[in-house]
């Protein structure tokens, strides 16, 4: 007879197989699995790619993706999801259909629309379905600087990108890297109101992929935990910071942020001085 275990968070997460461990479903499984959450990873594309740049990368079938995604909710009690790179339109219509279906269910956004060299027609069509379809269901989104600016192309300053973004749906926006110094690093969280929070961080002297990644799968772990969603991005934040401190130089490119961190004896364990204001 099977023992009953206690409750594990299960987070469902949508995005590209990227065999260098840098981004892509590999940053979700070993996030959800660090914070303590059971990641059920759906891949979008598969990837050829290095720690240095995506050589190919090759989309899923819509059909293999739905039936990847309605597989899992109909298994499993999914308490959070996740969406990275889905690729082209279609999928994203697929996604948008299914999301529809379980409104309850918060969504973290990472709105990543490229992974190789593409037409810009077919850029633009991706952004256009994100902005349309998928920022009405995000409960979070969290664009660094450049896709803000790709998503809310009217935009003059980051208040009024946020804005235009906001203006789709969605709930709240979290805008990293809204301003770098030599010493800190600051990420900029709206909602349909206006500005929430501002946090600074250390700037850290490392060359990382996979920070936005980690990040929103953090988010999406706190989330299934039950936290609220101002302490999910404040704890998401620190734990992507502490994984970059962290990174490792495993190839000829980026080094890999290291989400588990904490079994890392020769990790400080310091938090990044800032926070939010």
């Amino acid at each position: 007879m099977n023992s009953i275990a206690p409750e594990v968070p299960v987070v469902l997460t949508l995005s590209s197989q990227d065999p260098s461990g840098c981004t892509g479903i590999q940053a979700d499984i070993e996030t959800c699995m660090s914070l303590g959450c059971h990641c059920t990873p759906i891949v979008t594309a598969l990837c050829a790619r290095d720690t240095r740049a995506v050589k190919e990368s090759v989309p899923v079938a819509v059909s293999f993706l739905i039936e990847q995604v309605r597989a899992i909710l109909d298994d499993m009690p999914v308490k959070a999801i996740k969406l990275g790179y889905l690729g082209p339109v279609s999928h994203i219509e697929a996604v948008h259909t299914i999301l529809q279906e379980y409104r309850d269910i918060p969504v973290v956004l990472e709105p990543v629309t490229q992974l190789a060299q593409a037409p810009k027609s077919e850029l633009q069509a991706s952004r256009d379905a994100t902005k349309s379809l998928l920022l009405p269901l995000a409960t979070l989104m969290t664009p660094d600087v450049v896709e803000a600016h790709e998503l809310a192309q009217q935009g003059d300053t980051l208040d009024a990108c946020a804005q235009e973004i906001l203006e789709h749906g969605g709930e709240h926006l979290l805008i990293t890297g809204t301003r770098r110094t030599q010493e800190h690093y600051e990420n900029r969280l709206y909602g349909r109101k206006g500005l929430i929070r501002e946090y600074q961080w250390q700037r850290l002297n490392v060359l990382s992929h996979g920070g936005g990644a980690t990040l929103s799968a953090s988010i999406a772990a706190y989330l299934a935990h039950g936290l609220r969603l101002l302490d999910a991005v404040e704890q998401g934040q620190n734990f992507t910071w502490h994984a970059l401190s962290a990174s490792r130089q495993l190839g000829m490119g980026h080094s890999i942020p290291n989400r588990l961190f904490w079994a890392d004896r020769n990790h400080t364990g310091k938090r990044g001085p800032g926070g939010g204001c």
